[in-house]
């Protein structure tokens, strides 16, 4: 054991010391070939006098990466993550200037500019260099990948130990789009666990799912890992009692809908036993946690929001890798927009501003951060680990779910995999990997781009209310129009972009008589109108007695799929062009207008009537079955959050070794719903670690 001890630390002492000479040499080549970088006096030295200078050199910028720059990078937590890349560069080239001048000689001279770019060679080739040396020794690449957790690190017994498994959400990628991408060869990595190719045998399962009306990621994920997503009617919502918008990404809203579910199934969710949560928008009772929204707003050392950005950006290189790329992706971003212009490419949404720098965030800086905290995870031995991959998503929404800018997403989302396989390699237990997605997208116009108007110009429209004057020739059975003032339409126009809900007044403040005006809500391609006055939910009955043209309006508009209102005779209905008027209990032999929609579309509507919170009317958007297209009513050519196309089809990517997935009736037929799919996950964590997963119970899906 002695001996084995000094062989380590021989080696480690070989491969600083490689690192070092690679380093040494990388500078002088640099000192050789950029003008305003010297490591001589102006009168010249000797080969050997500036070989010191440059050992000494790249020493002490070894030195300082390894010191000063983990502590730089805790007060960059302090900072907007999209100004990351800028003082990464900065920071870095400081260092090197700093090395430079703690040079005995003090002859070494660099221009900053120049600094900058020499302290980001010097970073890559070190630490390709060390990564290249520990590869080839197992403990050596172990203890490298160990260090990208920031998290206190336990070690298992020795010996043989339960499998561990871990779980990576694709957010937003479709069965169907995951299945093409692997057949025009996009996923080798998911590609080779399939086994499609010729001889090769599969070592994963490919199973589609099927979501809830609300299909989307606030609704999917707090239901696979806490169980539940009653009550969850949309991304965004309006709650009557207490006048505020419910949104899934916002933290106060993502610790209250976490609360409500951990109190609906009694059990603290699917990562409670030793599990690790990484860039999820709810945390499963996770012990360990990074970028995880529903704590972001807590303080303490393990749930800051940006807590998990040290452990990945206190290696120099990471940062300047990420921050190549991140300027990469911008450009990438901002050419793509320019060709889809230039082409007149239809459906085309705005791609400006800050979108730019949002889409290099989360295809680039997110998707790094996470997959090295997984990495990570798999080298501490965790138990559980689910984490999200929100780099598709992100992209589809605006360049939509079919085209060239998502097949590269999906390629380097697919060597992500690769990498997190490669880490469970060196991992002190065996893992089993999982791919799953949220929900799909579905592609089309937007519904503004398509008639001309918003969801809200109509509803406004329907309820004789003054509209906008694009919007001033829709036709309603009260025949009353009027135009709108274009300074209400401006402040409208911002708050829709700013995800804010109408600026109404509370109950109390309102004066006595006067009526609020709706509060119109989009997720995607599912529409809600809720108005505040009426403290409960209104029936069609009211509705129609308050605003006799509203419901015709919307039901008879060809945008509009299908409406669903409450009623006092039936209970529920759900109103459709030409008149349609069919109860929800008569749904199954009288689909109407949700025959277009597929199966399962009566169950997923009557389940949502169930919630306390579903808003006075819920508008579905039309869908074409032939072409899969919706219109969003939101400004994104791929979208999702209501029934109609690939967004209610994502997939389940799991190992043979696990059982099959099942339907509610343990048979194996299709998994519907979000909360079966916990099911399924909490079915497998227990077959992988025994007893210690509880079974936990589950809610009734049918329960009101």
């Amino acid at each position: 054991m002695q001996g084995g001890r000094w062989r380590r630390i021989g080696g480690q002492a070989g491969r600083s010391i490689t690192v070092w000479a690679v380093s040494t040499l990388t500078l002088l080549v640099l000192a050789g070939i950029l003008p305003d970088f010297r490591l001589q006096s102006p009168s010249g030295d000797s080969a050997t006098r500036i070989a010191v200078t440059a050992a000494f050199g790249a020493g002490a910028f070894g030195m300082l990466s390894a010191v000063v720059w983990p502590l730089l990078i805790r007060l960059l937590l302090l900072v907007p993550a999209l100004v990351l890349g800028l003082l990464v560069f900065f920071l870095n080239g400081s260092l090197l200037l700093l090395a430079l001048r703690l040079n005995p000689s003090g002859e070494p001279q660099a221009a900053p500019e120049t600094a900058v770019v020499v302290a980001a060679v010097m970073s890559a080739v070190a630490s390709a260099t060390g990564g290249a040396l520990a590869v080839r020794d197992d403990d050596a690449y172990r203890r490298r990948l160990y260090r990208l957790s920031d998290r206190r690190r336990r070690r298992l017994p020795p010996g043989p130990s339960a499998p561990g498994t871990v779980v990576v959400q694709l957010d937003g990628v479709g069965h169907d789009v995951l299945r093409d991408a692997v057949g025009a060869g996009l996923m080798p990595t998911v590609a080779r666990w399939l086994g499609a190719a010729p001889g090769q045998r599969p070592s994963h399962r490919l199973t589609p799912w099927r979501t809830d009306w609300s299909s989307q990621t606030g609704a999917s994920q707090l239901a696979i890992l806490h169980g539940s997503n009653h009550d969850v009617p949309a991304f965004r919502w309006y709650e009557k009692e207490t006048g505020e918008v419910m949104v899934s990404n916002r933290p106060a809203s993502a610790a209250e809908l976490q609360r409500r579910a951990v109190e609906r199934t009694g059990d603290a969710g699917l990562l409670a036993v030793d599990g690790a949560g990484r860039g999820n928008l709810f945390s499963g009772g996770a012990e360990e946690l990074a970028l995880v929204l529903s704590v972001s707003a807590r303080r303490g050392r393990r749930t800051r929001s940006r807590s998990g950005y040290f452990a990945y950006f206190s290696d120099p290189a990471n940062a300047v890798r990420t921050a190549l790329s991140f300027t990469a992706e911008v450009a990438r971003e901002i050419g793509q927009s320019l060709r889809a212009r230039f082409r007149g490419q239809r459906p085309r949404v705005g791609r400006g501003g800050l979108y730019p720098l949002v889409r290099a965030f989360a295809t680039v800086v997110e998707r790094d951060v996470v997959t090295a905290a997984v990495m990570g995870d798999l080298l501490a031995g965790r138990t559980a680990v689910y984490a999200d991959l929100v780099a598709y998503d992100e992209v589809a929404h605006h360049s939509g779910p079919l085209g060239r800018d998502t097949r590269s997403v999906l390629h380097r989302l697919d060597r992500c995999l690769a990498l997190i396989e490669k880490a469970a390699e060196h991992a002190p237990r065996p893992y089993r990997i999982v791919v799953l997605s949220d929900h799909g997208q579905s592609p089309g116009e937007t519904f503004r781009a398509r008639h001309g108007l918003t969801l809200g110009d109509l509803v406004r429209a329907g309820c004789g209310l003054p509209v906008p004057r694009r919007a001033a020739d829709v036709r309603v059975d009260a025949g009353q129009r009027d135009s709108a003032r274009s300074g209400a339409e401006a402040r409208a126009a911002v708050r829709a972009a700013l995800r804010r809900p109408a600026e109404e007044p509370s109950p109390r403040d309102r004066p006595a008589g006067r009526r609020a005006e709706p509060v119109v809500l989009a997720s995607g391609n599912l529409g809600l109108v809720s108005f505040p006055d009426v403290p409960h939910r209104m029936t069609e009955e009211e509705i129609d007695a308050r605003h006799p043209g509203l419901l015709r309006t919307l039901a008879d508009h060809p945008g509009v799929g299908f409406l669903l209102v409450a009623s006092e005779e039936h209970g529920g209905l759900v109103l459709g062009a030409h008149g349609a008027r069919i109860p929800l209990a008569d749904l199954d032999a009288r689909p109407g207008p949700l025959a277009a929609f597929g199966p399962g579309a009566a169950d997923a509507v009557r389940r949502t009537h169930s919630f306390p919170h579903t808003a006075d009317i819920m508008v579905n958007s039309s869908h074409d079955p032939a072409g899969g297209d919706v219109l969003a009513f939101e400004e994104q050519i791929g979208s999702h959050g209501g029934l109609g196309g690939a967004q209610s089809h994502p997939f389940l990517l799991s190992p043979l070794a696990l059982s099959p997935p099942c339907g509610a009736d343990g048979t194996d037929g299709e998994v519907v719903g979000a909360e079966q799919v916990h099911r399924v996950l909490r079915r497998w964590l227990r077959e992988a670690d025994g007893p210690r997963i509880p079974v936990g119970e589950q809610p009734d899906r049918r329960a009101a």
